[in-house]
This record gives structure tokens, C-alpha cells and sequence, in this order.
């Protein structure tokens, strides 16, 4: 059974997220707050197996209280809910060891398949990063290699020396799609900088080396 626990705001939301939930074998919700100040506390006192915070909360932000559940001795990996997705926040969930995101209008199966993934201590990666490349809405893939096809494709261009406007003329992205792209890179591979996930990346065979970038 996976224990979970939940920090939303907003009552409607966290209720629905609850009802959900309930509806799963393996799931059980044992606790949980509307404020980010709250988390910790709810963490240290009911053991969740998973974290399954919101970004915006009162108090502190769901990323801060993320960083203050890494710190703990046996921390339960944290499923962050987002509406939208950034560099900026990427990289705090990085420093926060954060495991998973998820996007709040996904299909419930994905928060079912991200919880369990998480849980199992994967990385799960549900963005819409493209602004304008079509891409939206794919299935995300859990498996040995967690990168998509698309940050493969940006890491390998990155990798066989790609920078700035050669770097988007090459891969006919746009500067903001890219920056996502190795964000998120950075958070699946545990990477601080472009250049450690590219290291990463090619260490575990997951680059296509003799692309055409």
C-alpha cells in the first residue's frame, strides 16, 4: 500500500485528488494540509511513502517545502503539481531533490502512474514543454533511459558543440522550448548543468552521438 500525502490549497481540488485516490487498491491517502507551512510537520508525523505537493501554497511554496523534506533522515520522495512548467523551476526541484512533476490538468491515470512511479523511486516527467513544436501530450516513458526523444535530440546537438542561435538554428526550436528541454534533462538526470546531463547522458549510452546536428 502507498501512503500519500497531500498539500493543495484549494478545498475542491484536494478533494477531488482525494476521491481519486480512494478509488485505488494500492493508494490510500493518510494525510493532508492546505498550507506549504504544514507539510513538514504532516511529513514527520504520518510517514508518507509519497509527497504529493502543490507549487503554490500559503506559508511556504511547495519547492521550500521540499527542500526542508530532503534534509529529513528517511525523506519520502516528493511528486510535485504544477500548472506550469519553467526553468526556474526546474532547477529549484533539482536543489529540492524533488522526484517527480505532474501537470494538473494530466489525465488521472498519469497522477496514478506518477505516484507509483516515484514511489518505486523513478523519476517521473509529466510537461508540456514545447511552446511551439507540436509536441504536447505525449506519454511520458518510464524506463532505463528517462530521457524523451526530443531532449536526446537537444543534448546530442548540445554535446557535438551546439550554442545559442547555432544550437536553435540547428534543432529549429526556440531558445525558451530548448532552455525547457535541458531543464528537464537536468532534473530526470540529477544533473547541476547542461554539460553534467550531457555527460550523464553519453556515460549511460543514451546519446545519439552521430547525429546530424
Amino acid at each position: 500500500m502507498i501512503k500519500v500525502l497531500i498539500a493543495e490549497d484549494h478545498d475542491l481540488i484536494r478533494g477531488a485528488l482525494i476521491a481519486l485516490l480512494s478509488e485505488e487498491r494500492d493508494i490510500r491517502v493518510i494525510e493532508e494540509v492546505s498550507r506549504g507551512d504544514e507539510i513538514l510537520p504532516a511529513v514527520v508525523d504520518s510517514k508518507p511513502d509519497v509527497a504529493l505537493l502543490d507549487i503554490g501554497l500559503p506559508g511556504i511554496d511547495g519547492l521550500e517545502a521540499a527542500g526542508l523534506i530532503k534534509e529529513l533522515e528517511q525523506p519520502p520522495p516528493v511528486l510535485i503539481l504544477t500548472s506550469v512548467g519553467s526553468p526556474g523551476n526546474f532547477d529549484r526541484a533539482m536543489a529540492a531533490g524533488v522526484r517527480g512533476f505532474l501537470v494538473k490538468d494530466a489525465p488521472a491515470h498519469r497522477l496514478t502512474d506518477a505516484i507509483r512511479a516515484v514511489a518505486r523511486g523513478e523519476r517521473y516527467i509529466d510537461l508540456d514543454l514545447a511552446d511551439d513544436d507540436g509536441d504536447g501530450g505525449r506519454e511520458p516513458e518510464i524506463t532505463t533511459n528517462p530521457l524523451t526523444a526530443r531532449e536526446i535530440t537537444v543534448l546530442s546537438a548540445l554535446a557535438a558543440g551546439g550554442r545559442g542561435s547555432d544550437l536553435r538554428g540547428s534543432l529549429g526550436l526556440s531558445a525558451h522550448t530548448i532552455r525547457n528541454y535541458l531543464a528537464a534533462a537536468r532534473l530526470k538526470t540529477g544533473a547541476r548543468s547542461d554539460e553534467e546531463a550531457v555527460r550523464i547522458a553519453r556515460a549511460n549510452g543514451w546519446l545519439n552521438d552521430n547525429a546530424d546536428c
